[in-house]
């Protein structure tokens, strides 16, 4: 995959707050292509509900997405989705409230992904595991402007706290964090998941050769990269582009990739999720590849395999 080579100054995130719009009809969506392997799961999701139950943080970059559990769950029926992984948005912070409570709804075919604050308890942790919460999403954008050890240190201190209950971590990161940390993450001796490809962006400044080199730590370690979220790699809509970086991922660990739809895609609620799971037709053509990255991976990840919540 062709990068553009010259570095350039990252920008900063857009204090602009984006408005979401409404969720797309899950009886329009465009049908599997292919089929769907019984135990299929949609590995990032997020839930949204009334604000006057779930508060939003103070200053949260979107408006409220039409994102509800009822709305994910006539998504996932109409692309034979039997389960999911809510991931906790930014909307809410460290409120984790309106995610457990869909967990509690959803039941054994759903698996959560929190974010704690300092103050969390590890009997707080323990309550978020037995819900059926199996891992930690740490925001790196949020501290993107850190240096890389204060980040690195951060990470470290989130693996020590969920260690004992045998949870992952998730980073929601742009690719020049990821760049930065790939000499610590080599050796790294966690599971780890990242998000949205690497979220290795060209006009972030980052190269070919960041790429091979993300590709070479997953390869070697213990990472997972999850193939979410394509419209946030490829803002103009061109996906095809991105065959040859999906098809180097899965190829690199083809047991440690998962695929999520990123629902209810913030803030462009009418986005085809069934036209996002069928680019796996052109970056997975084998079936057996292709139930691996749907079925075996997130089973093993999130434990769908072992007693539920």
């Amino acid at each position: 995959m062709t990068f553009r080579t010259t570095p350039i100054s990252v920008p900063p995130m857009s204090s602009t707050m984006l408005t979401s719009k409404p969720m797309r009809d899950a009886r329009t969506l465009t049908r599997p292509v292919f089929a769907m392997p019984p135990g299929a799961c949609d590995g990032h999701v997020h839930v949204f509900e009334a604000p006057a139950k779930y508060p939003s943080v103070a200053s949260p970059h979107y408006t409220l997405p039409d994102g509800s559990l009822a709305k994910l769950e006539r998504m996932t029926e109409a692309l034979a989705l039997n389960r999911f992984i809510i991931v906790q948005p930014s909307y809410y912070g460290t409120d984790n409230s309106c995610m457990l409570d869909a967990l509690s709804t959803a039941g054994a075919r759903a698996r959560g992904v929190a974010m704690v604050g300092e103050g969390c308890t590890d009997e707080e942790l323990h309550a978020m595991h037995l819900r059926g919460v199996r891992a930690l999403r740490l925001d790196l954008f949020l501290r993107s402007s850190w240096p890389t050890a204060d980040i690195i240190a951060y990470i470290e201190h989130s693996v020590r706290r969920t260690r004992t209950i045998g949870w992952h971590v998730q980073f929601y990161t742009p690719g020049w964090v990821v760049r930065d940390l790939l000499p610590f993450l080599a050796g790294f001796d966690a599971d780890f998941v990242i998000d949205h490809m690497g979220y290795m962006l060209e006009r972030d400044g980052l190269t070919g050769s960041d790429f091979e080199r993300l590709l070479g730590v997953i390869r070697g370690g213990r990472g997972w990269i999850k193939l979410s979220a394509p419209y946030r790699l490829a803002t103009n809509g061109d996906f095809e582009r991105l065959q040859p970086m999906a098809r180097a991922i899965i190829e690199a660990a083809p047991d440690r990739v998962i695929w999520g739809s990123d629902w209810p895609h913030i803030p462009e609620g009418g986005r085809d999720t069934g036209a996002l799971l069928n680019l796996l037709c052109d970056w997975a053509p084998d079936a057996a590849a292709r139930e691996r990255i749907l079925v075996s991976n997130p089973s093993r990840l999130f434990g769908f395999d072992s007693p539920g919540p």
